[in-house]
């Protein structure tokens, strides 16, 4: 294999790392490693999801609400699979497909959510590596209660307050 097959093979395997990361780091509540994955402004747009327009924040903010809606379920796991990744020079995107599970555990079957879908990630080369500048979510199907999101964030604040934080 030359030079320039083996720098390929190297960047397709940091995109997907950073994809993984993006899941991992959001299912562990691992907000450093999350925050890792994006340049300091990132274009997002879930608005297949939620309804929101899409726009540009800044990264420690779309860290902080992230952290903010997923912190009060007991647990949560993102699924990355079917990476697809074209790259040019130093900008990339990787198409991957999602599955995403939440729970609370005690409210019984009413606890579980599941979303699908798949990810659109543009992202760019920089001096730590391959980071995610732009992150748009297609969600394609669901089965559970939206409401368990709500019920989540009230949870994580009821526990603070509790908490004295």
């Amino acid at each position: 294999m030359n030079e320039a097959g083996l720098g390929e093979l190297l960047d397709r395997q940091a995109i997907g790392d950073v994809v993984i990361r993006y899941a991992t780091g959001a299912d562990m509540r691992d907000w450093g490693a999350y925050r890792s994955c994006f340049c300091d402004q990132v274009e997002i747009d879930f608005s297949s999801w939620n309804g929101a327009p899409a726009g540009s924040i800044a990264a420690d903010d779309w860290v902080a609400g992230v952290e903010a809606g997923l912190s009060g379920f007991d647990a949560t796991q993102h699924i990355s699979a079917n990476h697809v990744i074209a790259i040019e020079g130093d900008r990339a995107t990787c198409v991957s497909y999602m599955q995403a599970q939440h729970v609370l555990r005690d409210e019984g079957a009413d606890g579980f959510f599941t979303l699908g879908g798949y990810y659109t990630n543009q992202l760019v080369r920089s001096d730590e590596g391959w980071k995610i500048r732009s992150c748009r979510l297609t969600a394609t199907w669901s089965q559970g209660d939206r409401g368990i999101f709500e019920r989540a964030v009230r949870r994580r604040a009821a526990s603070e307050t509790k908490h004295g934080r």
